[in-house]
C-alpha cells in the first residue's frame, strides 16, 4: 500500500522546511536542540492529553547511585480499589531525544483505554550517557517497580513492559534480562512498537524506506553515533536483541509495525525468531504508516486504532474483565 496521503503531505512539508533551512534535519542539530525540537513536534502531532485521576512524578534510583525521573499514570486513584496492573513504558528517540513530556499523551491514552497504570521512565540519554546506560536504567526501573510498586497501589504480579522505537528495543532487552534473572519481576507481555532490534542497517526495508519516510538513514546513523561507544556495541544483544543467543522463555510479545519504516524487516525477523523459540507472538502491521505514527493522532486515525490494539492486548495479558479475546498469531 502507498504512503497514507495525510502522512505524505506532512512529509512533503517537512522536506520543504528542511530544504529551505527553516527546520534542519535532526542529524544536523546538537542533542540539546534536537531534544527541544522532538518535544515541540509531539505537541503538534499527538492527540490532546486525556485527563486521568492520577498523574504522579516519581524518582527512581539507579545502580550507580544516580536517579532518573518517572511519571505514573492511572485511570483511578490507585488505593481506591484493587491493585492496578501496570505497563512499564520506555519512550522513543534513538536513546538521544525523547522525554516524559513527548510521550505524555500516549501513556495517558494507554492507561485510559486498557485500563491500567502506566509507569513512564526517563532513562538517561546519550551522548552524556552512552551504551549500556539506557539498558541498565531499564533493568533498574523494573527492579524498583517490583520492590515498590505495591506501595503505590500497583499489582507487581501483572507487569507488562515495552515502548516505541528505542523504547521498544529496551522492552525486548528487558524481557530477555528478566527471563535470566529470577530476582526481577517476570513480565506478562512485551509491547514492542517499531523497535530497533538488529543493530544493522542492511535490510531491504532500510533500503526502501531509509529516505523520505521520516526516519532517514542519516538520522539513524546520528543516533547510533551518540549512543554507542564503538562498533562492537552493535553486536551486543542489549542493543540488538535479535542477536541474543536464545529467545526461549521470554514473555509473550505484541509487535506493532508500520509498513513504511526502515525498521520493518527487523521487527518481522524478531517476530519469527520469537515464534521459532516457542514464544506467543501477535504481529500487527499498519499499511501506509511511518515510524512514530503512534504519536500522530492529530494526522492519522490509524494512530488511535493502534492505541486500541495495544490496549486490548494489555487487557488480555492482565486478565481484565471484559477484555476482548485476541487470537495469537505465530509468525511464519
Amino acid at each position: 500500500m502507498p504512503l497514507h496521503p495525510d502522512l505524505e503531505a506532512l512529509l512533503d512539508m517537512v522536506e520543504s522546511a528542511t530544504a529551505s533551512g527553516k527546520r534542519p534535519a535532526i542529524h544536523h542539530l546538537t542533542p540539546a536542540r534536537a531534544r527541544r525540537e522532538f518535544d515541540d513536534a509531539s505537541g503538534a502531532l499527538d492527540l490532546p492529553p486525556l485527563p486521568l485521576a492520577r498523574v504522579e512524578a516519581l524518582t527512581l534510583p539507579t545502580r550507580d547511585g544516580g536517579h532518573i525521573g518517572a511519571r505514573l499514570f492511572a485511570p483511578r486513584a490507585t488505593h481506591a480499589g484493587p491493585p492496578l496492573p501496570v505497563l512499564l513504558h520506555f519512550h522513543s528517540g534513538g536513546f538521544t531525544v525523547g522525554s516524559l513530556d513527548s510521550h505524555d499523551s500516549l501513556c495517558r491514552s494507554l492507561a485510559a483505554r486498557t485500563p491500567c497504570a502506566v509507569l513512564s521512565v526517563a532513562y538517561r540519554l546519550a551522548p552524556e550517557h552512552r551504551f549500556p546506560c539506557a539498558a541498565d536504567d531499564a533493568v533498574d526501573a523494573l527492579a524498583w517497580l517490583g520492590a515498590h510498586g505495591a506501595a503505590l497501589g500497583l499489582d507487581t504480579a501483572r507487569i507488562a513492559i515495552g515502548g516505541d522505537s528505542a523504547g521498544g528495543t529496551l522492552g525486548a532487552m528487558l524481557a530477555l534480562a528478566a527471563r535470566d534473572d529470577p530476582a526481577l519481576p517476570q513480565p506478562c507481555l512485551q509491547v514492542l512498537c517499531y523497535p530497533g532490534l538488529g543493530g544493522r542497517q542492511d535490510t531491504p526495508s532500510h533500503q526502501r524506506y531509509g529516505h523520505g519516510y521520516l526516519l532517514d538513514s542519516e538520522t539513524i546513523d546520528w543516533f547510533y553515533r551518540q549512543y554507542l561507544r564503538d562498533e562492537r556495541d552493535r553486536l551486543d544483544w542489549r542493543f540488538a536483541p535479535l542477536l541474543a543467543p536464545d529467545h526461549r522463555g521470554v514473555a509473550p510479545a505484541l509487535l506493532v509495525l508500520p509498513e513504511c519504516d526502515p525498521l520493518l524487516d527487523e521487527g518481522r525477523a524478531y517476530a519469527r525468531k520469537l515464534a521459532e523459540a516457542g514464544v506467543a507472538v501477535t504481529l500487527r502491521e499498519y499499511p501506509g504508516m511511518v515510524h512514530e505514527f503512534l504519536r500522530m493522532g492529530n494526522i492519522v486515525g490509524e494512530a488511535e486504532d493502534a492505541h486500541d490494539d495495544i490496549a486490548r492486548a494489555l487487557a488480555q495479558a492482565f486478565g481484565l474483565a471484559g477484555a476482548e479475546p485476541d487470537a495469537v498469531a505465530r509468525a511464519a
